[in-house]
C-alpha cells in the first residue's frame, strides 16, 4: 500500500483559531493605553503631558485603522481565513483610541466645557474633520456585533461599514492639518501611503471581480443560451 500524504497544517493559522488568540489580541491592543496611563501616573510623559497624550491617542487611532484595513488583504494574500475573526475587535479599538483622542482634546484644550467645544469644532477645520471621522465611526462601532448584522441584513451592514474608507481619508486629512502648523509631513506621508495602498488593493480587487463576473456568467449559462 502507498501511504497517502497528510497535508501539513499552517502553525500560524492553527494558532489564530485557538480560543486564547482573541484574549491575547485584546491584551496587546490595550498595551498602548496601559503605557499612557502608567506614564501619566509616574509623570513620565515629557514636558507637556497633555500634548503627548493627545498626540499619542491620535497616533494609535491611525495605527489601528491601518491594521484593521490590512486584515482583509492579509487574509486573501496569505490564504488564512482565520484572520477575519479579529477584524471587528481591531475596529472597536480604532473607535476606543479615537474616543480617547477626542476626550484628550475636550479635557486638556477645552476643560470639558460643552458650549465651548460646540463653538470650537466648526471654527477649526482640522477639529471639524477629526470630529466628523469620530461621528462616522460611531455607528460602525455600534453595529459591530452579530445581532446588528442580522437586524440590518448583510447587504445593509456591509454598505454601512464601507464608511471606513471615508473615515480613513478624514483621519489622514485631520493629521495633515495638525502637522501643517509645524510643516512636518513625514509621518503624514507614511500613513497616507499605507492607507492608499490598502484602499488601492480593495479597488483593484473590486475591478477584477467586476471584470470576471461576465465571463463566469457565460460559463454558467446552458449551451445555446446567453447569460443575462
Amino acid at each position: 500500500m502507498v501511504a497517502r500524504a497528510i497535508p501539513s497544517r499552517n502553525p500560524l493559522a492553527a494558532a489564530l483559531l485557538r480560543p486564547a488568540a482573541k484574549p491575547l489580541l485584546f491584551i496587546l491592543a490595550l498595551l498602548p493605553f496601559a503605557w499612557l496611563v502608567y506614564g501619566a501616573i509616574t509623570n513620565n510623559l515629557g514636558a507637556n503631558p497633555a500634548e503627548y497624550l493627545s498626540r499619542a491617542t491620535g497616533d494609535w487611532t491611525l495605527r489601528f485603522l491601518c491594521i484593521t484595513l490590512a486584515v482583509t488583504p492579509l487574509r486573501v494574500i496569505t490564504r488564512m481565513p482565520a484572520l477575519a475573526r479579529f477584524r471587528r475587535m481591531l475596529g472597536l479599538f480604532v473607535y476606543f483610541y479615537a474616543v480617547l483622542h477626542f476626550l484628550a482634546y475636550s479635557w486638556f484644550d477645552m476643560g470639558f466645557d460643552l458650549s465651548e467645544i460646540a463653538k470650537d469644532i466648526p471654527k477649526r477645520p482640522f477639529i471639524l474633520v477629526g470630529f466628523s471621522g469620530l461621528v462616522l465611526l460611531t455607528p460602525l462601532a455600534a453595529t459591530s456585533f452579530n445581532r446588528a448584522v442580522k437586524a440590518l441584513g448583510a447587504a445593509r451592514w456591509q454598505a454601512l461599514h464601507k464608511a471606513v474608507y471615508s473615515i480613513a481619508a478624514l483621519a489622514v486629512l485631520h493629521f495633515f492639518w495638525m502637522r501643517a502648523a509645524k510643516h512636518n509631513f513625514a509621518e503624514v506621508a507614511v500613513y497616507a501611503g499605507i492607507l492608499a495602498a490598502l484602499l488601492g488593493w480593495r479597488v483593484a480587487q473590486y475591478l477584477m471581480k467586476k471584470r470576471f463576473q461576465p465571463a463566469l456568467g457565460l460559463a454558467a449559462a446552458p449551451p445555446g443560451r446567453s447569460a443575462r
